[in-house]
């Protein structure tokens, strides 16, 4: 109740400020995705391909040579297999106010932290949109206030975060759920304030020469939800605790050559029934750009990087101790020809998860993407042992307008 007001008043006030001005910028995408799987599903009830629609808008109006501006980014999608893939979210809907090296912003925002490419440990402002995809890219907007303040010594945001989006799970039907239903409406908190503690968060981010380098820290629930088992419904409820954690970004540019870092300190903020140790993660690697690639105007970049979870086989995140190894491909070319591939190592088992990328544009307002998955040698251990049947072929066709 409190996300819904609190975005109706936003609300209000965005149509106010739009009928007070003669123009304001909209952009539209209109996308058709259909998605096949290679496999029979692990589970009968579960279905075998889908087809879904998605709208996403952007009305952005500004003022004072873009001083203050108002941003609203609505998102729907409609699907045929999973009903739980049927979501209405407010990506954006924020007002923003900035001066002589400060900002201020308030609403509905999304904020991305990180450099590497294979994980993103410190991202950890929004929450993620998984029935969206479960690379855990997409991200749900996030009521927040943030003001930011950049000087020479760097670069200063300070959030306040009023209200806790929960994360949503397939459902029965869905591909990519677990073994045990999730039942996210049922979800448990530590704080006794639920969805409406606040939470904080600080980073400081700078340049000193080739480096770049960021230093955060977040106080508040949880993100990535532990699971009870409730016998009574034989299904799984999300639990959500709150947590401290540190986060560090490094990145340099050396040439050809970029080196990336992350890593992150996370600890209870008190006694829980799952995470009684504090733990640190990390991914490290590089990515190595020849450019003109074989004599063409493309560009292809080597990849290669290293995670580790402090937590071992005891991590609630399937990526423990794995090596990335993939390729990014540009070529450009007046259709902005795009690639990613790669491959995740399990390095204390045999699991490995291969992923290719492709988007092309057909026209100034038309582009083609397909991405495919597949698992290979899952042991029945593994947590993702649930999608080893989910191999799939996505194709996606976007008209902007």
């Amino acid at each position: 109740m409190m996300l819904k007001t609190f975005s109706y008043g936003l609300f209000i006030l965005f149509n106010t400020l739009v009928l007070s001005t003669q123009a304001i910028q909209l952009q539209h995408v209109l996308a058709v995705e259909g998605r096949g799987f290679l496999d029979s599903p692990l589970f009968p009830e579960q279905h075998h391909s889908l087809l879904s629609l998605s709208l996403q808008s952007e009305f952005y109006q500004e003022w004072n040579r873009g001083e203050k501006s108002i941003t609203f980014t609505p998102f729907y999608r409609y699907e045929t297999a999973d009903k739980n893939r049927r979501h209405f979210d407010i990506r954006e809907l924020k007002w923003l106010q900035s001066g002589d090296g400060w900002e201020f912003r308030i609403g509905i925002d999304k904020t991305f932290w990180g450099v590497t490419e294979s994980v993103h440990l410190v991202d950890i402002i929004n929450q993620t949109d998984l029935v969206e995809n479960i690379d855990g890219e997409q991200k749900l907007g996030q009521p927040l206030v943030k003001f930011s303040l950049e000087k020479e010594w760097g670069t200063l945001d300070l959030f306040v975060m009023p209200w806790f989006r929960e994360r949503r799970y397939p459902s029965k039907t869905g591909r990519f759920r677990t073994p045990i239903p999730i039942d996210f409406n049922e979800a448990i908190y530590q704080s006794s304030r639920e969805q409406r503690h606040v939470d904080v968060a600080l980073r400081w981010s700078h340049s000193v020469g080739d480096w770049d380098f960021a230093l955060s820290h977040f106080y508040g629930t949880n993100r990535d939800p532990n699971f009870i088992f409730n016998r009574q419904k034989n299904n799984l409820i999300p639990y959500y605790g709150l947590i401290n954690q540190t986060g560090l970004e490094l990145q340099a540019t050396l040439g050809d050559w970029l080196l990336k870092f992350e890593g992150i300190y996370r600890r209870p903020s008190s006694q829980t029934p799952f995470a009684n140790e504090d733990y640190l993660s990390m991914v490290s690697g590089f990515e190595y750009t020849l450019y003109g690639f074989l004599g063409t105007d493309g560009d292809l970049g080597v990849i290669a990087e290293l995670i580790i979870d402090g937590r071992g086989s005891h991590a609630s995140n399937p990526l423990n101790k794995e090596l990335f190894m993939g390729f990014r491909w540009a070529a450009n070319n007046t259709i902005a020809t795009e690639g990613i591939t790669g491959i995740i190592q399990d390095l204390e088992g045999q699991s490995s998860l291969f992923n290719l990328e492709i988007t092309q544009r057909l026209s100034d307002s038309v582009k083609l993407s397909l991405q495919t998955r597949v698992w290979f040698k899952v042991d029945k251990k593994d947590p993702l042992y649930s999608f080893n049947q989910d191999d799939y072929i996505e194709l996606k066709l976007e008209w902007f307008f």
